[in-house]
């Protein structure tokens, strides 16, 4: 419990924190506003999606996997105004000869393309490398979001290929794009002279 606690992230505009109890009507109220928005890209909902015991047992999870160290499961709090714009999420956090994690991520439909998510990628992965000390953070999206691309290549994940049947993404097994950061990242540069 001590370990939630501690576990902020402060941006220029946010404050990354795992989820907390009070926080189940902005997070219901933001995903059923965002529903259309976000069922493309996500696995289709459960059934009781929004409801107060999912949410309770998301809490729960976050707890557990920030206590075990083996996901930071964050929702992205405008400071301004205390308002939940979304999630980000650095999960399966291996140890080990492996160091890396997986990154994922979602932003509510009123507050995309704004740079919030770009801000909070930007916070997770410095945090990561410093801090948790990870070599490598994954992510994968789906080759059409266009948007999601952009946002990783911005933050400097550079493609690495494809993943036939990845995930189940809206009720069908997807391909996706795979992405990776790497803390000593040298590809792509080159030596001059």
């Amino acid at each position: 419990m001590l370990m939630r606690r501690k576990l902020r992230i402060e941006t220029e505009r946010l404050t990354l924190r795992p989820p907390q109890h009070a926080d189940f009507n902005p997070w219901t109220s933001l995903r059923q506003q965002s529903e259309a928005y976000l069922t493309p890209w996500e696995p289709t909902w459960a059934e009781d999606h929004l409801s107060r015991r999912a949410f309770t047992n998301r809490v729960y999870w976050a707890n557990r996997s920030v206590s075990a160290m083996t996901a930071m499961p964050l929702f992205l709090i405008r400071r301004a105004d205390s308002t939940l714009v979304g999630a980000i999420t650095l999960d399966n956090i291996r140890r080990g000869p492996a160091q890396s994690g997986t990154l994922g991520y979602w932003t509510g439909q009123p507050f995309a393309r704004q740079g919030y998510m770009a801000e909070a990628i930007a916070a997770v992965v410095h945090h990561a490398f410093e801090r948790l000390d990870l070599s490598r953070i994954e992510a994968a999206c789906l080759p059409e979001n266009v948007a999601s691309r952009g946002l990783l290549e911005r933050s400097g994940f550079k493609y690495e290929g494809v993943a036939q049947s990845y995930l189940q993404i809206n009720g069908r097994w997807r391909t996706h794009v795979l992405y990776a950061a790497l803390r000593m990242d040298r590809r792509g540069r080159t030596q001059v002279g």
